[in-house]
Order: structure tokens, then sequence, then C-alpha cells
């Protein structure tokens, strides 16, 4: 059996070194990691977590320019 490891908008905010604020900014405008809303709660899976942090990876400046580029058209 397959343990999955979640974790609410504070344990992750905390992980990120972000106001958890942010991470409710980003569920409105639909980015960040995918999330799972239940009665009165968010939660964050680790395998959507950690996908989300891959799809962040940057190897150089260059790259991170070029992306923010991008993203603004």
């Amino acid at each position: 059996m397959t343990t999955t490891t979640h974790f609410d908008q504070q344990q992750l905010a905390d992980r990120w070194g972000l106001s958890p604020k942010t991470l409710e900014r980003w569920r409105v405008l639909g980015t960040g990691p995918q999330y799972i809303r239940l009665p009165g709660k968010v939660i964050y899976r680790l395998c959507d977590i950690e996908a989300y942090e891959n799809e962040c990876l940057i190897s150089s400046t260059a790259e991170f320019r070029k992306y923010t580029k991008l993203s603004a058209i």
C-alpha cells in the first residue's frame, strides 16, 4: 500500500518560505501546484508539490529571463 503525504496550506508555505496568502492568491489565479479542496480545508499532495517544483527548475539566469519574457506575452 502506498502512503501519500499531504501538506496543508501553512506547511507548504513553510516549506517554500512563502506567506499562506501567496498560496491563496495563486489558487485564485490558477497558478501554483494542484490542490485538493475539502470542506473547510485545502490540502496539497506531495506528488503535486514535487511536480510543480520540477516545472520551476531553471538551469541558468539566461533561461530564467527567457522564461519570464515568454510568460509576459
